[in-house]
């Protein structure tokens, strides 16, 4: 769904929301989730999506809105949205197709969870990054945070907030696979631990060299995902984005950390500059 360009225009309750934000940065600077030693990246929940054995029946995007009770959304769509939490899309290169699978990669270190200025989002010891909407204002700073474009926002709601895939966590907890693997009929999704679904990956390179680019994508790509991919068609091809090694959380916490000083630094400066101004057009108006 496209943004309706009204909403993009402030309300005197985004002021005041906004203004909050502000007051909680120059008050606290953000948490860094770089060095929690609450997640085992090993042992934690992953999900290999192997692009080869994807056949683009949308089985789990059928079984993602039915399990989460979300409204069915028409067909086809170009992304993600706050109501469509996994979505397949096809690629053509030259004779060579391919799907892939859009959801959220439930980074190691998140940057949406290091710019959520409220703690709405948060990385969990098992995996899953949640969202809380009862904590969420709807600054959508995690939008900017996340180098996937994964979270969405509620365009077409008075009072917007965020939707995203939670890793079936609450299935999780029953001892259940997500919701989208379990349905997947070619078993395209396979899930696990993490150190269990780097080891598969490396497994199906290994036995079929030909069949895939030699790179598991997700195992280092920001510092690290719970959602891997293998494929045969390079990954760029596919819109997934060339990150590097480093936790996008770093720099998203460093830009956080330093707002309070540019917020305080930024308002005398104005102030000054106000003053300057003003002076000007008084003196032009004496002289006048």
């Amino acid at each position: 769904m496209s943004p309706d360009p009204k909403h993009n225009l402030p309300t005197r309750r985004d002021f005041l929301k906004l203004a909050g934000v502000g007051a909680g940065a120059l008050l606290m600077p953000a948490q860094s989730v770089l060095a929690s030693g609450d997640v085992d990246p090993g042992r934690g929940a992953a999900m290999l999506y192997d692009a080869t054995r994807c056949v683009g029946c949308k089985s789990c995007e059928v079984a993602c809105k039915e399990w989460n009770d979300l409204p069915p959304a028409p067909e086809p769509l170009p992304d993600l949205t706050a109501d469509t939490w996994t979505l397949i899309k096809q690629y053509q290169e030259g004779d060579e197709t391919s799907f892939r699978k859009y959801q959220c990669m439930h980074c190691l270190h998140p940057g949406c969870v290091s710019v959520c200025t409220v703690g709405a989002l948060h990385k969990t010891a098992s995996g899953p990054v949640l969202y809380d909407s009862y904590k969420c204002i709807g600054c959508r700073y995690c939008q900017y945070g996340c180098p996937f474009g994964v979270p969405k926002f509620q365009w077409d709601e008075p009072l917007g907030l965020i939707g995203k895939c939670t890793f079936c966590a609450d299935r999780l907890a029953q001892g259940l696979i997500p919701a989208c693997a379990a349905a997947c009929p070619v078993e395209a999704l396979t899930f696990g631990t993490r150190i269990e679904m780097v080891e598969e990956a490396y497994s199906r390179l290994q036995q079929e060299p030909d069949r895939y680019v030699d790179h598991v994508y997700g195992e280092t790509e920001a510092g690290g995902t719970s959602v891997l991919l293998i494929a045969g068609m390079p990954f760029d091809k596919l819109d997934l984005p060339d990150l590097g090694t480093d936790p996008v959380a770093k720099s998203s916490t460093t830009v956080m950390n330093a707002t309070p000083f540019i917020v305080t630094l930024a308002l005398p400066l104005l102030g000054g500059l106000h003053w300057f101004v003003k002076s000007l057009e008084i003196g032009k108006e004496k002289a006048s």
